[in-house]
């Protein structure tokens, strides 16, 4: 385990000790471009805290909601983001690619 990921799980079990609800996103799955590896984590709470990534941009500010959801319904998501070659540099990437991940409630 990496030092940071070490961090957010920490963060994530102080926020659960401080009786807030966290909710953690895990990349589990990339190709081609990505900027975060597999094992990248962000951890949010039910007041719109959050520390770590899992990429960057829109991407990221639909997992936060996600994770709210998730932190609401405790039901996990599995979520998958791409963008074609074409599409990359209109969205500020240098080339296409695809990053899933996996958002659960934190008990």
């Amino acid at each position: 385990m990496t030092a940071q990921a070490d961090d957010i799980l920490r963060t994530a079990a102080a926020w659960r000790d401080a009786d807030r609800q966290v909710a953690l996103a895990t990349v589990i799955a990339t190709w081609g471009s990505s900027p975060r590896p597999v094992g990248s984590q962000l951890v949010v709470d039910s007041e719109g805290h959050f520390e770590g990534s899992v990429s960057g941009g829109c991407i990221e500010g639909a997992v936060i909601e996600v994770a709210q959801g998730a932190m609401e319904s405790g039901e996990p998501a599995l979520l998958e983001f791409g963008v074609s070659d074409e599409q990359a540099w209109e969205v500020g990437l240098a080339c296409g690619g695809t990053v899933r991940v996996y958002v659960e409630k934190v008990e």
